[in-house]
C-alpha cells in the first residue's frame, strides 16, 4: 500500500515539474506503464536479513495538468495478494491475518489530496493511504527522472517514502521487526 502511494505521489510531483514547462498542454490524463513499474519495499529485523519485496499487480490512474499542478490528482491501487518476497510460504505469511490480511482487505490504495514542488525535479505528494482497512494521511517524496519535452509521450519518476506498519495495525513481530518500511517506487506514465 505503502509503495502504491509513493508511487502515485511521484506522478502527482511529476505532474507538478511539468506545469513549470511553457510547452506542456493543460488537464492531460496519463496511464502507468506496468511494463516500467517497479513497487518494492524492505524491512529490517533484529537478528534476521533484510527482508526486500515487490508488489506485481496494480493499476493507476493520472491526471496531470501542466499548467496547473494544484488540480493534478492520482488513485493507485494494489493487490495486497501480489506480495512477493523469494519464498511461497514467507508469501503466504505476509498474505495472512498478521501481516496484510487479504481475505479482508484485498488492495492497498493510494488516493491523492495535495502536490508541493520543491523544485523543478523534485516535489511532495500527499494523499489517503488504506492499508488493511485503516485510511492515514501519507507524505512521499517524488523525483522526476525522464523530464517532459514538447511533444512528450513518456514521464518517469522515483517516488521514496517510509511507512510505519504499526499505525496500519500491522504489528506482528514488533520490536524484532522493525515498524518502518521503506518503498521505493519507480514507474513511467504514458500520454494518452
Amino acid at each position: 500500500m505503502r509503495i502504491v502511494s509513493a508511487l502515485a505521489r511521484a506522478w502527482v510531483v511529476w505532474a507538478l515539474v511539468l506545469a513549470a514547462a511553457p510547452s506542456a498542454a493543460a488537464s492531460t490524463a496519463w496511464r502507468i506503464d506496468p511494463t516500467h513499474t517497479n513497487v518494492r519495499f524492505w524491512v529490517d529485523a533484529i537478528g534476521f536479513p533484510r527482508t526486500n519485496g515487490h508488489f506485481s499487480s496494480f493499476v493507476g490512474q493520472l491526471s496531470l495538468d501542466l499548467v496547473h499542478p494544484e488540480r493534478c490528482r492520482v488513485a493507485f491501487r494494489v493487490a495486497a495478494a501480489s506480495v512477493d518476497v523469494g519464498s511461497p510460504s514467507f508469501d503466504d505469511y505476509l498474505r495472512s491475518e498478521a501481516f496484510f490480511d487479504v481475505a479482508r482487505h484485498p488492495n492497498i490504495e493510494f488516493v491523492s489530496t495535495a502536490v508541493k514542488v520543491v523544485d523543478p525535479s523534485h516535489a511532495e505528494v500527499t494523499g489517503d493511504l488504506t492499508l488493511r482497512g485503516v485510511t492515514r494521511p501519507f507524505t512521499i517524496a517524488v523525483a522526476v527522472n525522464v523530464a517532459p519535452t514538447s511533444g512528450a509521450r513518456r514521464l518517469g519518476f522515483t517516488a521514496t517514502g517510509t511507512i510505519p506498519r504499526l499505525a496500519y495495525g500491522m504489528s506482528a513481530g514488533f520490536p524484532a521487526i522493525s515498524n518502518d518500511v521503506s518503498l521505493i517506487v519507480t514507474t513511467s506514465a504514458l500520454a494518452p
